[in-house]
Order: structure tokens, then sequence, then C-alpha cells
């Protein structure tokens, strides 16, 4: 016990004298008492920055390459990841931190309330400095989290920003018990208070915390899927997926910035049902003017005979309608009476044979060409299929090339193509 206490006035005493040494000095080269206080301090705080800027840096390199030595070795990019996050950096500040808050009393022994407000910065620092480390690895999680396939898809963002959210609150409320003395559960208390203030304040934070969670459980949206939102002129690849907002890119490679709540508040078009089914879908009507269209005389069959296309379905249905109109004694004088192949009805026929045949379309999807209710612009014969490849510029070029073709098929019919005259048209 008596050599316990021995040592201890040692130090103490060793301590003192360390405080003191310039101070000592000053005083014996005649410098008055109070410069020589002002001086011993403002050496000794020199002296300890330069201590701290010599500690951090070996620390940060110490560490630095102790994490990339390990990353190198190891097979997983989790360790890669925290190097490019910088959580060795930030980890590296924690010991000169610590030896700034032991030093701290003894630079300013002679200065009480400098030395009051240095310990409460450098504990607002600490405060800071957590958050730093938390923020890079919360961000080290995310990037790997990405990097795993059932995962990239998700709104990961959302939930890292909701956290650091509540992180920062909580170290901005112990910041400010710290500079005003006050505990920090009184400090809480009195909150409350306020807590209406805040939550108007942090009226969007809520609400796209609140829309996150209902886009991530409902799976309305992913990162990669591509959305249309016609309100704000987004129609493009879903690239990020934040607390706040949802970054579209569009085709033109410009970016929307979508507010996430209005994914649950407004209506958009995802067209992932599209790209996970197994083609696109074609869905275009032509117009057909309607005093084009007419009955067809065993004449015109012949002649539409000679398309091979609808050859057999011609030769098959013009057995049907003549077997019926002998049956039935119909008075042919007149076309119009039994029943009659149109050419309206014979096209239709070629071009649902012609769409079955074609290589680009997915033949286990529906296929259809139907007449729609007539209009003021014609009758609308529409096409409905689905393209195989559901890339954009191999979907247009396959739409093309099947309405190049229809178009140029329909004069073989004697129909003619719906269109408003045009100046030319009007002067002649």
């Amino acid at each position: 016990m008596i050599q316990t206490e021995n040592n201890t006035e040692v130090i103490v005493k060793g301590t003192s004298t360390l405080k003191h040494w310039v101070f000592d000095k000053l005083i014996d080269y005649g410098v008055s008492e109070q410069v020589a206080q002002y001086l011993n301090m403002l050496i000794l705080l020199v002296g300890l920055l330069i201590i701290i800027f010599i500690v951090d840096i070996v620390i940060r390199k110490v560490l630095i390459g102790a994490f990339t030595q390990f990353a190198k070795r190891s097979k997983t990019n989790f360790d890669d990841l925290l190097i490019s996050n910088k959580v060795p950096r930030n980890i590296a500040h924690i010991i000169p931190l610590l030896i700034a808050l032991e030093f701290v009393p003894d630079v300013f022994s002679d200065f009480g309330n400098f030395e009051i407000i240095i310990e409460k910065g450098l504990k607002v620092f600490a405060i800071i400095l957590t958050l730093w480390i938390a923020r890079s690895l919360l961000n080290t999680v995310r990037d790997f989290l990405k990097t795993l396939p059932r995962l990239k898809d998700k709104p990961i963002d959302s939930y890292i920003q909701v956290f650091m959210i509540f992180a920062w609150l909580a170290g901005i409320m112990s910041a400010i018990a710290i500079i005003t003395n006050i505990p920090f559960l009184q400090f809480l208390t009195g909150l409350g208070a306020i807590s209406a203030v805040i939550i108007l304040v942090f009226k969007d934070t809520i609400l796209g915390f609140v829309a996150s969670i209902q886009v991530s459980i409902n799976d309305m949206v992913r990162i990669g899927d591509w959305i249309t939102f016609e309100k704000y002129g987004a129609d493009g690849d879903v690239i990020e997926i934040t607390l706040a907002t949802v970054k579209v890119q569009n085709w033109d490679k410009t970016i929307t910035t979508i507010p996430t709540y209005a994914l649950i508040s407004d209506s958009f078009k995802n067209w992932r049902g599209m790209m996970t089914a197994g083609g696109r879908r074609i869905k275009r009507a032509l117009n057909i003017k309607q005093d084009s269209i007419k009955c067809l005389t065993t004449s015109d069959i012949e002649k539409l005979k000679k398309i091979q296309l609808i050859k057999p379905y011609l030769e098959d249905k013009q057995k049907d309608v003549e077997a019926y109109n002998v049956e039935n004694t119909i008075d042919k004088e007149l076309l119009l009476n039994g029943r009659n192949l149109t050419n309206i009805g014979v096209f239709r026929k070629y071009v649902q044979t012609y769409i079955e045949n074609h290589s680009a379309i997915n033949k286990d999807m529906t296929i259809m060409v139907r007449q729609l209710a007539p209009t003021a612009q014609g009758l609308p014969i529409e096409i409905y299929a689905f393209s195989s490849d559901k890339r954009w510029v191999n979907y247009e070029y396959i739409m093309a090339d099947i309405f190049d073709h229809v178009l140029a098929a329909v004069p073989y019919f004697d129909l003619e193509i719906f269109e408003y005259p045009s100046n030319l048209s009007l002067k002649a």
C-alpha cells in the first residue's frame, strides 16, 4: 500500500513538472507570470497537436495497410468495400481523439474556461466521428448487399437512410445535451414539446419512409424496372430508390427524380410484367376506307387464290359458300344474296395467317387480327400479337416490318387505307 502511494505521488509530481516545465523556465528568464501561463499553454497545445497529427498519420497508414493486405488475401469483396468506404481511415481517428481527451486538461490546467469549451468540442467531435464510422459501415453493408443477386434490386438505400436519420437525430440531441450541460434523458423529455414541429419539418422524410416500406413489401418497383410515370415525365429504367426520391433514367439519358411517396399516391406503369413474359405486345390498327369494302365475285376469288398464304382457305370457304347457296336455292343474280366472301374478311384472314407464320412472333401468346368499331376515319383492323424479342430497337423493327408488309398488301384486296386529303389532292 505504501509502495503504491509513493508511485502515485511520483507520477503526480512528474505530470505537474511536465505541465509547468515551460512555465518554470519562462519565470526563470524573467517573464511575467501571466505571460508565462499563456506561453506555457500555447507551447503545450502546439506540442499536443503535433503528437496527435503524427499519431493519426501513423495509425491511419498502419490500419489501411493492414486492411489492404487482408483484402488481397480474402476471397470476399466485403473488406475491399470497407476500404473504399473509408472505414479504416475513420477508425484511425479514435486513438488521436482519446489522446486529446486525456491531455487537454493538462494543457489548459491554468485556463478552466478554455478547458471546458475544448472538452465539450472534443466530445461533440467524438459523436460526429461515431456517426462517420457508422455511416461508413452501413455504406459498406449496402454496397455488399447490392452485389447479391437476390437483393440488388431492393431499395436498400432507403433503409440505410432511415437508420442514419435516426442516428443523426440522436447525435444532434446528444451534442446539444453536452453543450448545454443538460442530461440526455431530460433533454429528450423536453423534446416532446416540439414534436409537432419536428413532424412538420420531416414530413417528406416520414412520407418517404412509409412509402419505401410499402414499395418494398408490395414489390411495386425494383431497381432496373422500366416504368412510365406521365405526371413527372418519366419513361425509363429505375436506377436508384432512396428514402425521399426515385431516380429514373429516361431513354434519352436524362434523369427524372420522383418523390418516393408518389409511387403509392399516384398511378404509374411498370413494364416488368412484359419484360418477364415471353413477348412484347404489338397492338396497332390501320384504318380501311369503308367504301372500299365489298363482296367478292368468283373472278375476284380466283384472282386472290394466287396469294399462296390464303389459297387453301379460299378453296375451303368457296366450297362451303357455294354448297350453302345451292342447298338453299339462293338467287345469285344479286351478289348480296346468300353467303359471300368479302375482301375485308379475306384480308383479315390473310393478315392473321401472315402473323402466325412470322418468325419473330411468339406463337405461345395471343395472336389476333380483329375488327374494331367503325369510326369517322374508317374501319380499324387491329393486329394484336407479341414479338419474341423484347428489346426496344428490335421490337420496333419487327413491328415496322409487319406493317410494311400489311400496308403493301392492302391494294391486292381492292381495299384502301383512310387518310386525310393533302393540299395537293385538294388542288387536283
